[in-house]
């Protein structure tokens, strides 16, 4: 009875038995919990241990700390200020605008594409 139930589960490409996998999923878990008793007892939540590692700079409010795009990408707009300065005056924030831009390029690349 168990020989024909283990033969209906094989596939073309492989076996499948959903409690064999089911066990081993057991399995995992139970030494992934196993592991983890191995840890440290000393951790206590909501004291110092919890806060995040800025490389022993002090951590300050979240506007002090956040980094706004134009100083990340300082080094980036200096270079080609000149060509930064014209798209930041195309720019309106209307998404349809530039989808419409995305549509027109690549209807043209596929025109050209269709031609070569």
């Amino acid at each position: 009875m168990i020989d024909t139930f283990l033969k209906s589960l094989e596939t073309g490409s492989g076996f499948w038995n959903p409690l064999v996998l089911g066990l081993a999923i057991i399995i995992a878990l139970l030494l992934i919990y196993i592991i983890r008793g191995f840890g440290k007892k000393d951790y206590k939540k909501g004291t110092e241990q919890t806060k995040a590692f800025l490389s022993g700079n002090p951590e300050y409010s979240k506007d002090e700390m956040h980094i706004k795009g134009k100083n990340l990408y300082w080094g980036f707009t200096q270079a080609l200020k000149s060509v930064y300065n014209v798209l930041e005056k195309m720019h309106n924030g209307n998404t349809s605008d530039y989808v419409l831009w995305f549509v027109i390029i690549i209807g043209a690349l596929f025109i050209i594409i269709g031609v070569i």
